[in-house]
């Protein structure tokens, strides 16, 4: 049988596959399954993504064109012709993403009293209401910059929604052209006291230029709006003296970065195009391609509609999905001591399903007012100025005791939070770290050092999710509460690499990047593939949010072939193809979009009829595996194994929210057909750790071959 390795690699192209995982984003929009505010999250949250995927991987790729770069295996595009692939199916995307609002959402909202209106659609009492609010709130925010010799064109902001203004001088027959930013300081549906009726707020400016440019005539205006590159490129500089002063020079930078998509109203005309795409493509860089029409989005008459979320929050119970409440862990119920129930066993806990603040947070509380903790050391990627992890590090501190925070300042778009974070620590005499150069630290991990009756004992929480109380509210996330000394003594080892000088190398059962894990992923692969060969079967699944790496890919295809069964659960990005015959044809591969975003990561092997777990911070990424610290964690107590293999299961046989990704590169969506429906996300908000009510096998599928 030919191996994996000796053939081309087969490999989705990385980037089309984050497209795809946003169309499937945006076919929650379309669902009617889906309650009507919902869907208009999910448009919303389409729109999002796409902004950044704008700002880094597109911009990252044009500047890849524009130097010249080469294709690398196995990437089966080369940069030109991967922009060319984006452009074409962001604009069938966009295309179907107006549709979507047009003709089914706005209309049916509009059913149940929920509008957007143009503001000829007014009666005489909304048209005054809002000629006074334009008067009070939104003139004095105005500023009008004019393009004439004497004015050049104005500093436009990343994302922000303009107006281009076309206006005539009716003493000298002259036309000039004005911009006019679309304050973010105000809301962007002006309510116009009439139920829940709405008019955007370029549409109250618009209607009110007349104002801004007393004396001339306001011809017509459109809306549009840019992205600017707004990646940091700490990898390209050596290391600097003081990281935290670098970051927050380049966070301010950013705003400056080349402009890499112009998004215009539809009716816009010809000429104000081509002047803002001229005017928008002065740079200094020969590695900066100038503004083309392939740059040129203009698919919408309404800009920026990230804003719809505001809408989506609208306080309309039977439109929204019905609130949840995490339940307590049952280990931590009846305000039992937090440190005792962990000395007793291991606990893990399953967010949102289980709550984020009757476990972590107040694993984090009752460190600091304990008087026997001695030290709280923590790692903190995305933090959202939690009120309740913020007061336990800055009491626990004040008490007197060590407390040390390894918060990783290039978490992308969360700088400015973490830089302000740091120095809120930084305030309160917390030992503050940024860790390793040319590294991100991306490891989810806490270590609590207590004075126990029988002496120095380390607590820990190991996870896959950030510390941070919004997400863990929204995301799918698995976490382990452990005083295992081999562990315990594992991550003191890591936070003196991380806060000290150190080439740690070896740890005892931890694997960590980019130490060991990639190594040690291979080698559990590799491993399960023996067992097949040798007659003992083999089976892996593994839930994540990425699957990149090619080395992993490689050795994936190689155990399909050696007779492993290989169930995939990624969320988004998925290079490798399943099905292929002779290569992948064991392998499966499906991803679940719903209500929370799909988060954990976790990996389980049969290891011969001995199985073994893990959960850990990392997915199967290069970045994660060689320029990042991540941690991953066995699962040591066997009475945990069972949850974790019925949350797995519950996502197999998951038929309403699961997409199939098929060996052509498509993703299908299952559907219940005769069977109940089961959707992940339900099953697990009323059972955390997974239904074990017998339900029917569901086939393993084989796709067409390639």
């Amino acid at each position: 049988m030919a191996s994996a390795t000796s053939l081309a690699l087969p490999y989705l192209n990385r980037e089309l596959s984050w497209l795809e995982f946003n169309a499937r984003v945006l076919e929650e929009a379309l669902d009617d399954r889906v309650p009507l505010l919902e869907r208009l999250k999910f448009l919303a949250i389409f729109s999002t993504n796409l902004d950044e995927f704008y700002m880094v991987r597109v911009a990252g790729l044009r500047r890849k064109v524009a130097a010249g770069a080469k294709q690398y295996a196995p990437e089966p595009l080369t940069p030109p012709e991967q922009l060319e692939a984006i452009r074409e199916r962001v604009n069938e995307l966009l295309g179907r993403r107006r549709r979507a609002l047009r003709r089914e959402l706005l209309p049916a909202l509009a059913q149940h009293g929920i509008e957007i209106v143009p503001m000829d659609a007014l009666d005489d009492d909304e048209r005054a209401r809002m000629a006074g609010y334009f008067e009070t709130q939104v003139f004095p925010v105005l500023t009008p910059l004019a393009v004439d010799p004497g004015h050049p064109f104005p500093y436009i902001s990343n994302l922000s929604l303009s107006l281009a203004v076309d206006i005539r001088d009716p003493e000298t027959g002259k036309s000039h052209f004005a911009r006019v930013k679309v304050p973010r300081s105000l809301p962007r549906w002006v309510g116009t006291g009439r139920g829940h009726r709405f008019v955007a707020l370029e549409q109250v400016i618009g209607t009110n230029l007349g104002a801004l440019f007393p004396g001339m005539d306001v011809e017509r205006w459109y809306t549009f709006r840019i992205t600017r590159y707004s990646d940091l490129e700490l990898g390209q500089m050596d290391q600097p003296e003081d990281l935290l002063e670098t970051i927050e020079q380049q966070v301010f930078q950013r705003r400056f970065g080349e402009v890499v998509r112009l998004e215009v109203q539809r009716e816009m005309p010809e000429s104000i195009r081509q002047l803002l795409m001229e005017e928008l493509s002065e740079t200094e860089s020969q590695y900066v391609a100038p503004v083309s029409l392939r740059d040129l989005h203009d698919q919408d008459d309404l800009l920026e509609l990230g804003d719809l979320m505001q809408l989506a929050s609208l306080d309309v119970p039977e439109l929204r999905d019905a609130p949840h409440t995490p339940m307590v862990p049952s280990a931590f119920r009846e305000g039992r001591n937090i440190f005792e129930a962990i000395r007793e066993r291991d606990v893990l806990v399953h967010h949102p399903y289980e709550s984020f603040s009757a476990s972590v947070e107040a694993f984090l509380e009752a460190a600091a007012n304990d008087p026997q903790v001695l030290a709280i050391k923590v790692t903190l990627y995305r933090t959202s100025g939690d009120t309740a992890i913020e007061r336990a590090l800055t009491e626990a501190a004040e008490a007197g005791k060590q407390v040390a925070v390894l918060i990783e300042l290039q978490a992308r778009f969360d700088e400015a939070n973490n830089i302000n974070f740091a120095r809120t620590m930084e305030n309160y005499g917390i030992h503050v770290a940024y860790g390793l150069p040319g590294l991100k630290t991306h490891a989810k991990t806490v270590l609590v050092v207590r004075r126990d009756f029988d002496g120095i004992r380390r607590y820990v929480h190991l996870g896959t999710g950030n510390y941070n109380s919004k997400t863990a509210r929204l995301y799918t996330d698995v976490g382990l509460f452990t005083c295992n000394p081999q562990i315990g003594a594992d991550l003191s080892d890591l936070f003196n690499s991380l806060t000290g000088v150190s080439r740690q190398i070896h740890y005892r059962r931890l694997a960590i990047a980019p130490r060991n894990l990639r190594a040690r992923t291979l080698q559990l692969i590799q491993r399960e593939a023996e067992h097949a060969k040798a007659g003992r079967g083999g089976r892996i699944i593994a839930k994540m949010n990425a699957l990149v790496d090619p080395e992993i890919i490689a050795a994936l295809y190689e155990a399909s072939q050696a007779g492993v069964e290989i169930d995939l659960i990624v969320r988004g990005i998925c290079c490798l193809v399943p099905g292929i015959k002779d290569v992948s044809e064991r392998i499966r591969v499906i991803s679940i979009i719903g209500r929370f975003l799909e988060h954990s990561r976790i990996v389980h092997f049969a290891n011969g009829g001995t199985p073994e777990y893990y959960i850990g911070s990392a997915d199967w990424m290069p970045r994660n595996f060689d320029r990042r610290v991540e941690a991953m964690t066995p699962i040591e107590d066997v009475a945990l194994h069972r949850g974790i293999q019925l949350v797995l299961e519950t996502c197999l046989a998951d038929n309403r929210q699961a997409w199939e990704l098929g060996s052509d590169g498509t993703y299908r969506r299952r559907q219940p057909g005769n069977q109940t429906e089961r959707a992940t996300q339900v099953v697990l908000s009323k059972h955390p750790w997974g239904d074990a009510t017998p339900r029917p096998a569901r086939k393993r599928a084989r796709t067409k071959t390639i």
